[in-house]
């Protein structure tokens, strides 16, 4: 059987060396091991509003990632934005949220990593905290700022879900950088793992063949941690069906 080609949502980088200024495609190389070692073709999805490039990246691939990046811009789910709101970026806000809608119009399976779940939250009719200290809850320190493969919260998950048959596990430990997070849970997602804190840390679409969405980093703990490999592995079995 052929390999599923899995499309990543690609995001950009401004040199600030010798091409001072110069834009750069990219994605994080740990998007890409995982996808590799699930047996998986990754190709990036460069950034664009191209909707006829967009088709074609869309009938090329089996599954998407939403990747992870700047904050979601507030205007898309009907806010101003507040003090807090870190860098945004609308244009790839427009590129992601196109991409999960042709997506979902192909049928195919769909991951979203921390920005990636926001972005299919917004999508579905929610809202985000634009600042976790705008939530109201005695929140845990959800921007870790250091080792990228150290988890440093617990999570629990609900049995009834697929994050759960990935897992095989109610209480673990993640790792965690955002500072925003999802408020209102947009309509037809259900919230399948929560910090102690309240915060949510996965939804999932169970009317859909397969979406879910998570705030943690997955692709980030694949190496040190077999468990966050399935998720990979889930995604690219689900693409051969």
């Amino acid at each position: 059987m052929n390999k599923p080609i899995i499309g990543v949502s690609g995001n950009f980088l401004i040199d600030k060396e010798m091409f001072l200024g110069y834009k750069k495609v990219y994605v994080n190389e740990d998007y890409i091991s995982g996808v590799i070692n699930a047996g998986g073709v990754p190709i990036v999805l460069p950034m664009t509003e191209d909707e006829e490039v967009i088709d074609r990246y869309i009938s090329s691939i089996d599954a998407l990632i939403l990747t992870g990046g700047q904050d979601v811009s507030p205007e898309f789910y009907g806010e101003d934005p507040m003090p807090k709101l870190g860098v945004v970026v609308p244009r790839r806000d427009r590129f992601d949220l196109s991409l999960l809608k042709k997506a979902k119009e192909k049928n195919i399976p769909i991951l979203g990593i921390c920005r990636g779940v926001q972005i299919i939250n917004v999508a579905y009719g929610g809202n985000l905290f634009q600042d976790l200290s705008y939530s109201g809850l005695n929140y845990l320190k959800h921007s870790q700022g250091h080792t990228t493969n150290l988890p440093t919260h617990r999570i629990s998950v609900e049995e009834e879900s697929h994050l759960y048959e990935i897992l095989k596990e109610t209480d673990l430990m993640v790792n965690s950088f955002h500072h925003q997070a999802i408020d209102r849970v947009g309509e037809g997602l259900r919230v399948v793992a929560k910090a102690p804190d309240g915060i949510i840390e996965a939804v999932e679409d169970r009317n859909y063949r397969f979406l879910l969405g998570v705030q943690f980093h997955p692709e980030m703990l694949h190496m040190v941690m077999e468990s966050m490999q399935g998720i990979f592995n889930r995604l690219v079995e689900e693409a051969k069906k």
